[in-house]
C-alpha cells in the first residue's frame, strides 16, 4: 500500500500510513505529543472492544484435560468482531442473562470413535452468528489446537462470546503487539544512561532512522526539546482489521477528552451546570 497522510493542516497532528496488511499498520504519527501517542497506543491495546468467550459450559468432557484448563483455552480463540459496534455489553442489555443482542452461542461436540487421536480445534466451533467465528488465516487454516481425544472420549461444550475490553480481560485485546519509537537518533540523549558498553552497539539504528537527520553532536544541546513524531507499528491478533484498530482507538480517545472537557466547563461555571441540573424530568 501507498503511503497516505491524514490531518487537517500543517500545525495539527498527522498520521502517515507507511504499510499495512492483514494483520499489521506501520505509521508515522508527527506533530504531536509523546504523552497523545502513549495514550493512543494504550488505548489500542486496552480499550478497543471485541468479542471473546465468557461462559462455558460443560456438558461432557472425558478429555486428559479439566474443564477450567479448556475454558481458558477457549476465552484465548480470537474471534473475528468486525461488527462488535452492533453489539451491547452484557451490563447495558436489558436481558436477565444473555441474548443475541448482547452474545453469541458457540456449540462444541466431538466424540472420537476410532482408533489414534482425534485433535479437536477452533474450526469446530459452531457459531449461532455467522459475523462472529474463530479467526482463522485461510482456508487450509486448521484453527487452534483445543485438545486431543483418544478412542471413546467425548467433549460437548456450550459457549457464550460477549462483547469486552482488555482492561477487564487480556483475552479481548485486538492487539498482540503495539509499539513506537522515537528519535532514533538519540538526538535529545534520552538513552545516554542506558547502556553498558557503547550505544551503537547496544542501540543500533532502527529503519526509523532514514526519516530523521542526525544532529550536529557539536551543536549546543537544547535541554528543552521534546520528541514530536512517532513510529508506531500494531500487530493485532485478526480479529478487528489494523487500521479500523487505530481509528477506534482514535475515536475511544476522542470520547474522552469530550467527557473531559464538558466536566471542567461544567467546574468552571457552576452556575450554569446548576442551573441544567435543575430542569424539569420527563
Amino acid at each position: 500500500m501507498e503511503s497516505e497522510t491524514f490531518g487537517a493542516g500543517d500545525s495539527d497532528p498527522q498520521l502517515r500510513i507507511r504499510s499495512i496488511d492483514q494483520t499489521n499498520v506501520n505509521f508515522v504519527l508527527s506533530n504531536t505529543h509523546l504523552s497523545v501517542a502513549n495514550s493512543l497506543r494504550r488505548t489500542m491495546i486496552a480499550e478497543v472492544p471485541t468479542m471473546a468467550i465468557d461462559l462455558v459450559e460443560f456438558i461432557e468432557n472425558t478429555s486428559v484435560l479439566a474443564d477450567e484448563f479448556i475454558a481458558h483455552r477457549l476465552g484465548m480463540i480470537p474471534l473475528v468482531s468486525h461488527d462488535v459496534d452492533k453489539f451491547k455489553y452484557t451490563r447495558d442489555c436489558i436481558c436477565t442473562d444473555y441474548c443475541k443482542d448482547c452474545s453469541v452461542e458457540f456449540r462444541l461436540h466431538v466424540k472420537c470413535t476410532e482408533e489414534g487421536t482425534r485433535t479437536v480445534t477452533s474450526h469446530e466451533l459452531i457459531s449461532s452468528n455467522k459475523s462472529v467465528v474463530p479467526v482463522l488465516e485461510g482456508d487450509d487454516d486448521p484453527g487452534i489446537i483445543l485438545l486431543k481425544l483418544r478412542k471413546g472420549q467425548e467433549i460437548n461444550i456450550h459457549c457464550i462470546a460477549k462483547k469486552g475490553v482488555a482492561k477487564e480481560h487480556a483475552k479481548w485485546s485486538p492487539c498482540c503487539a503495539v509499539a513506537f519509537e522515537y528519535d532514533p537518533h538519540n538526538n535529545l540523549r534520552h538513552l545516554d544512561y542506558w547502556y553498558e558498553k557503547s550505544i551503537e552497539k547496544e542501540w543500533p539504528l532502527s529503519e526509523n532512522a532514514k526519516e530523521e537527520d542526525k544532529t550536529d553532536p557539536d551543536a549546543p544541546f537544547d535541554y528543552k526539546a521534546e520528541p514530536t513524531t512517532f513510529y508506531f507499528n500494531v500487530e493485532t491478533v485478526g480479529s478487528i482489521k489494523p487500521q479500523n484498530v487505530v481509528i477506534m482507538a482514535t475515536r475511544i480517545l476522542q470520547e474522552k477528552l469530550g467527557t473531559l472537557l464538558l466536566a471542567l466547563e461544567d467546574d468552571q461555571n457552576p452556575d450554569a451546570a446548576a442551573a441544567a441540573d435543575d430542569g424539569d424530568w420527563y
